[in-house]
């Protein structure tokens, strides 16, 4: 078993600075939390390199299309080495026009965080994984009710 990250509140809340980022649909929110040469590699294996492309890359992707909204749980924030976290969590999204989630866009968050000095945490990578999960149709369901039981009721 490996032992949780003794800043594994400080790295919790870096990632949910990018959902939030996500959420309200800001490229500069999201990139705000990366390092300078920060990598992320989205769902559809769309890589996106540093901080300045990450934020204007992804002012387009909002400016063009309604993208669906996030909703997360950590599984786990452990060391890799010193001054090197990792952040797994399974996230859902909603459609922009709707209120329950789609299971097709289940996914897998892999955050690799780092410490740039003074506890100050930025994403050295963020890769988004498809949780289709073809094998284990009940896991994929399992994953899409707990996801559900955060929803905020409207």
């Amino acid at each position: 078993m490996t032992a949780a990250h003794p800043q594994d509140a400080q790295i919790r809340a870096l990632y949910a600075q990018f959902v939030d980022g996500w959420n309200r649909r800001s490229g500069a929110a999201v990139a705000a939390g990366f390092a300078d040469d920060g990598d992320i590699i989205g769902f559809d294996g769309t890589h996106h390199r540093g901080r300045l492309s990450i934020a204007a890359d992804l002012r387009q992707v909002f400016g063009s299309h309604e993208t669906p909204a996030y909703v997360a749980v950590v599984r786990s924030v452990r060391p890799v080495g010193p001054g090197v976290a990792m952040l797994t969590a399974h996230a859902g999204m909603i459609p922009a026009n709707g209120n329950d989630l789609d299971p097709s866009l289940n996914a897998v968050h892999t955050m690799v965080a780092v410490d740039e000095g003074r506890g100050r945490w930025r994403i050295s990578l963020f890769q988004v994984t498809p949780a289709s999960w073809d094998q284990h149709p009940e896991a994929r369901e399992a994953l899409t009710e707990e996801l559900r039981g955060l929803l905020i009721p409207q």
